[in-house]
């Protein structure tokens, strides 16, 4: 069984959702310390005017000090970011060929009023997945109860936990992560290659770099076949 364990985050690029895709189960790891300048509330899509961040406000004052961690950053409703980010998108991809397909589904995200960023972004995600024709099964690593360790040591015993065999990583973590520790652990350790074919954008020239709402909206159905066409 193949594994991934992934920090939740908004709106995430291609490569997050090809390892969704190739997972057995994915973990949100969601209890480790939340990094303020990350991918956790923030990513970007593209404009007639070039790239634009769209990002969640969130009360941060001291998180990274505390050491917070992502599941426990509340969003900052004192601004009406939803409704930016929702107005962003229509006057983005309101001409994408399949903008109109999944409309519904996005304007009732960006309904929600979650006090927690990770419950948003989180939900979001399970919701694109389920979009793009995926059948991963999602667990949070803050439920799993009673598990210990700092770094690899931590990663393995999640894993332990779930019962994987298989564990498939980014590329930067090849600079961190000890490989005889999943080996010792019986676990097959394995990187994933990026490396996307371009699709048609509403804005050339082509830009790989930004959510997967992108590709989403200018591909709907046959999103998954930029995925494959990467093996």
């Amino acid at each position: 069984m193949k594994c991934v364990i992934l920090q939740p985050s908004y709106i995430p690029w291609r490569g997050y959702f090809d390892q969704i895709r190739q997972a057995d189960i994915f973990i949100f790891y969601d209890d480790v310390k939340y990094d303020k300048n990350g991918w956790r509330n923030r990513n970007r899509i593209k404009t007639k005017d070039g790239l634009q961040w769209l990002t969640i406000p969130v009360l941060n004052k001291g998180v990274e000090e505390n050491h917070t961690p992502i599941n426990a950053v509340p969003i900052n409703w004192a601004q009406n970011w939803n409704h930016k980010h929702w107005n962003a998108l229509r006057l983005a991809y309101s001409k994408a060929p399949f903008f109109k397909t999944y409309e519904d589904v996005f304007a009732a995200f960006y309904e929600r009023h979650d006090e927690y960023l990770s419950t948003f972004t989180i939900d979001l995600t399970i919701a694109i997945s389920s979009l793009l024709g995926m059948h991963t099964q999602f667990v949070r690593s803050s439920e799993l109860e009673g598990i210990s360790g700092t770094k690899t040591e931590r990663l393995i015993n999640i894993l332990t936990r779930l019962g994987a065999t298989s564990y498939l990583s980014g590329p930067s973590a090849e600079n961190y992560l000890e490989p005889e520790q999943f080996a010792q652990a019986g676990i097959a350790l394995s990187y994933i290659q990026y490396g996307y074919p371009e699709y048609e954008q509403l804005f050339p020239p082509y830009e790989a770099q930004v959510s997967i709402l992108d590709l989403l909206f200018m591909k709907g159905p046959q999103a998954l076949d930029y995925f494959e066409e990467n093996r």
